[in-house]
Parts: C-alpha cells; structure tokens; sequence
C-alpha cells in the first residue's frame, strides 16, 4: 500500500474524466503531476500541483483548473475536502478512516513499504574496492556502509541486486605490498627489517611475515626477489583480503562477489575491450595536451593509443597503453566494466572516495561507449570523514602505520552506531564522527534517538500482558483503530504512511542518507506522542482501568506505536542496523 501513489492514481482519473467532458483538452502528459505532504501541515494531508502543470500546455488558468479537479475529487469517500490555495495547488484533507488502514497495512502487510520500482532490472553495485595492500581505513568505512546501504535499498525498491568487491591485485602496488612483507619476514626470522620509504610501515604485516615464516621457514631468506617476488605477492594479497574481509564482516558487509584485476591480464579480457571500442572507431594514436595550468617539469609530448572519450561526453581523449605499449591503469578498469556491461546488469553503480572524483566522466564515457549509451553507469562519490571525540580531532593508535583502520572505529562504538551515524548525511558531503557524540543518549543523537523509540514501543509490548491485554499479531490487526483521533496519533500514522513513498524517493536518487533522516522524524513523532502521555492520560498506551473500553482504546494506541516498530525495523535493516528491542 502505497497512500500517495493511491492518491495521485485517483488525481490523475479525475483529470481524464474532465478530459473527457471536455473541460481540459485531450493529450496532455501527465508525468510531471505529484501529490505529496504539504510544506505546511496546517493546510492539510496532501498538495497536488496538477492545475499549476497542466495550465500552460491546456491554455487555461491554474485556479479554474484546480476548481474543476477539486470538484470531482469531492466525490472521493477518502477526501474529505479539497481547497485550492494560492495560484492553483490545491490542497487535500483526508477521512481518518484512511490512516487506520495504513496502521493496519503496516501491521498486517509484510511487504509494506517495499516497491516494485526497479521492476527486477539487475543492477551492479561496486563498491569499497580497496587497494589489498593494507586493512580498510575510515574512509573506506564511508564508502562500505554507503555502497551496502544503496544496495538494501534498491533491493527493497524491486531491483536484482548484485553487490561486488573489485581486487586491485594487478598493479604496482601489490609488488610494493610482497617487498614489504618480506621484509617482515626477515624480521620472523631474526633479521632487522629495512622499511625503507615506499613500503607500507605498519604493523599490521607483521603477522603476514610470521606466516611466510611458518609456510617457508627461512628458504626465502637472502634471495633476490626474482625468487621469492610472484610467491609472495600472491600469498600477502590472500593473506591481506582475509584481513578485508574480516573488516567488512566486523561492519556487517557481505558482498556476493569479489572480482580480481589479476583475472584481467594474459587472458585478452583487455585486449577484447580495446577492440570494441577500436571497432566503434573510438580509438587511435595521438599526442595529449599538457595538463591545464602549471606544466610540469618533466612533461614531454609522447605518442599513445588514446580512446576517445570526448564523444561520449568526457574533457578529454585519455590514454589507454603508453608510449612503451603497456596498458595505463584506465585500460583494465575498462575492460572490468565491459565485463560487467557482457554479464548483462542493466544499471551499474560505483562507489568511489572523493578522491576519485576526476575518473568519473572517463568512467562514465567508456561504460557509454561499450554499451553503446544502453547501460547507464552512475557513480557516487563519498567524501571524507573527520575523526573527533568530545568536539577536538581525535588520533587513534593507527596500528596501520599511516592512517585509522576501520576496525579501529567498530571496536569502539560497534556496527550499529557506525553504520548509522555514516549515513546521517549525504555521501557527497563531509562527515564529523565524534565518538563521544555518536554513543550520548540524547535527542542530538539520531542512533540513540531512533533505537529508544523503538525500544520504548517493546517496553510497552512486554507489559501490556501484565495489564490483561492480548497483543499478538492477530489482536492488534483486529483493534478498533476508529479509537485514534487525538491530532498527536495522526501525526504519528500519517508518518508511517509516508513511509513507501520515502523509499522510492530514496531508491531513485540513489540517496540511502534519506532513510535515516526519515527515521529520526518518525522516531520524533513518536517521542512526542509518548511525552504528550505524561500530561493527558487518554494518550498513555496501557490501560488505567479494568473496562472492556479502556482496554480496547489501549489496544488501538498499541497496535498504532507497534505499526511505528515495523517501519523502524524495516528502515534499519535497509540501513544494516539490528533494531534494539532493550536499552542498556
């Protein structure tokens, strides 16, 4: 059940009726016609802006328009009135027989708030793909918990979702990661380790070295790297995504796949891919610009295979192998996403840091290129995140020798508080972590917040049998919820409502963010309606009495705040929070 699509099915039927008597004439798109909450509740349940779109392309003023629709939607028994506002909105008030059926559906319909949206197009959600040369850092935390919680989302929203780990095991930096942990091993094995600069310091490698140790003893010991180089690199990369995985399973991130780089190479996946494009026309040899403002001192003009991403909207044609022939780091990238476009995905998603920013319309360019404009690639990027404890920036042990580890994060506050709280604004906008703030038990804190509001509707639920009220499923689908008329539990119920209309919103813009931000005003509502308890009895949910009446208007209250329950949980298992039914 879905109220506002409802709604605006029963907005555009009227209008076809007035097409038909010939008020408004015939032909006219109807796309651009919304219902929606009211930016001011005092004006009532819903706002339409179909006279305000339809005037223009009808030759008609907007008032006369709304007049004519509001008219017919009189004759609506959920409409209890239509009032035109301003030059043309109009603006809608609805029985509250409407709202019990939303607290009923929401108890009653498993599916409720689920979409059929994405109508079962697959789509491909990469996301964290960090390097496997170390132990995923906070800002790869950002990126886990955002590309996860996009990829819930849409699958609430009625996409097949595939959600994918890209291993950048095929460059340079993996060489770097096997001299670094041999140096650890000569440090298992009694040696002084040389970490010289351009190896990775941290400790996290030393366990690493004492495993090469125990597969190797000290055979390796004292050999160029021609001996040891391909061994080692192979067994530190293993060694280094079990180390990510257990990261990405401490935040309660499981992907469906993980896809090697190293699969790319020797195999003619790359070499496929550039002949696509080839075929297309879309790639010859040339010379590059030098980069826009300061040129650099050792910039020479050289010849490459250049693919010529310009057709497809990007700045510049960018190189695909170098003047040397071997492949520039674009090259695999492009053929990882032909392989996607061959697997059939529909949409792609990638989820990259902000630092990645200016690989976006390459990206962008060669997904179009491949797909021939048939398979959109939309890329998110999360921006950086700012550690701080009690308002001043905050240093952790940094056990990775250069940076916080994600790790670091979890064990402090937990995956519930980090899953939420990095979803508590925009993934393109910058984040403050407090660690005192995010675990406070206050309004100020959105986690805290929403988790009490649930866990208040469960304190509710364990006593109401103590008070002679039956409240399982069955009994509170078969409350008198007629018995909701206080403006505090509407409020609440027309909350709960919004609630499908919010996932697709969410689910187009790709936007998980706007899940939390809804949970935190449902859980207000709530709150509010708990605290307005405390001054009038008739709104407190157990019973004061014996009567079969009091029981009955408690059990109505009940099943409204246990409607609240099921949304809350439903919002926080799209975000990856476990909903507490108890606070500690």
């Amino acid at each position: 059940m879905n109220l506002f699509t409802d709604i605006r099915a029963t907005v555009l039927d009227c209008l076809t009726q007035l097409q038909a008597e010939g008020t408004l004439p015939e032909g006219l798109a109807t796309a651009a016609v919304t219902v929606e909450p009211p930016r001011d509740a005092a004006h009532g349940d819903m706002a339409t802006n179909a006279a305000m779109v339809l005037a223009k392309p009808a030759g008609l003023k907007p008032r006369d328009i709304a007049e004519a629709l509001a008219a017919k939607l009189a004759s609506d028994p959920r409409i209890v009135s239509a009032e035109v506002a301003g030059p043309g909105f109009l603006n809608l008030r609805l029985d509250p027989v409407v709202w019990q059926e939303v607290i009923k559906a929401a108890l009653t319909d498993r599916s409720y708030g689920r979409s059929q949206m994405g109508q079962g197009q697959k789509v491909m959600v990469e996301y964290v793909s960090a390097n496997p040369t170390g132990p995923l850092h906070v800002g790869h935390t950002r990126g886990a918990v955002f590309g996860d919680a996009l990829a819930s989302l849409l699958d609430y929203a009625g996409w097949d979702v595939t959600r994918e780990y890209y291993i950048n095991d095929g460059g340079a930096q993996v060489d770097v990661l096997a001299r670094s942990a041999y140096e650890r091993y000569r440090e298992a094995c009694g040696q002084e380790p040389e970490i010289i600069d351009g190896l990775y310091p941290g400790d996290y490698l030393v366990p690493v070295g004492e495993a090469m140790k125990e597969k190797w003893g000290e055979a390796l010991l004292d050999k160029g790297e021609q001996f040891w180089l391909e061994d080692v690199r192979e067994f530190a990369t293993e060694q280094m995504m079990a180390l990510i995985r257990s990261d990405l399973a401490a935040l309660n991130v499981e992907m469906d796949s993980f896809y090697s780089e190293k699969s790319l190479y020797g195999t003619g996946r790359i070499e496929s891919a550039i002949e696509t494009l080839d075929h297309k026309g879309l790639i010859y040899r040339g010379t590059l610009e030098p980069p826009k403002g300061k040129v650099p001192e050792d910039w020479e003009p050289r010849e490459q295979v250049l693919f010529r991403s310009t057709a497809h909207g990007d700045d510049v044609d960018r190189p695909v192998a170098k003047s040397d022939g071997s492949w520039t780091y674009f090259a695999p990238d492009i053929a990882y996403h032909y392989d996607k476009v061959e697997r059939g995905f529909d949409l792609l998603i990638d989820v990259f840091g902000a630092d990645h920013g200016g690989y976006v319309k390459r990206m962008k360019a060669a997904v179009s290129a491949l797909s021939d404009g048939k398979v959109p690639l939309d890329i998110k990027l999360t921006q950086l995140v700012k550690l701080y404890k009690d308002g001043e920036p905050f240093k952790m042990s940094k056990r990775a020798g250069t940076f916080v580890t994600l790790r670091d994060v979890v064990d402090q506050v937990g995956p519930d508080v980090t899953r939420f709280h990095m979803l508590t604004r925009k993934n393109d906008a910058p984040l403050d972590f407090d660690f005192a703030k995010v675990t406070e038990q206050s309004k100020d804190n959105p986690v805290f917040y929403v988790q009490y509001a649930n866990a208040r509707v469960h304190s509710v639920l364990r006593k109401a049998p103590e008070a002679g009220l039956d409240v399982s499923d069955a009994a509170l689908s078969g409350a008198d919820l007629s018995l909701l008329t206080h403006e505090a539990e509407l409020t609440l119920a027309k909350s709960i409502a919004e609630w499908p209309r919010l996932v697709e919103i969410a689910a187009k813009g790709n936007e998980p963010h706007r899940i939390a931000f809804y949970l935190y005003d449902l859980a207000s509502d709530f709150h509010a309606l708990w605290n307005r308890g405390n001054d009038e009895p008739s709104l407190r949910f157990l019973p004061d009495g014996d009567s079969e009446a009091t029981k009955a208007n408690s059990l109505s209250k009940i099943a409204l705040i246990k409607a609240t329950s099921v949304v809350i949980s439903h919002g926080l298992a799209i975000l990856g929070v476990t909903p507490v039914e108890e606070m500690r």
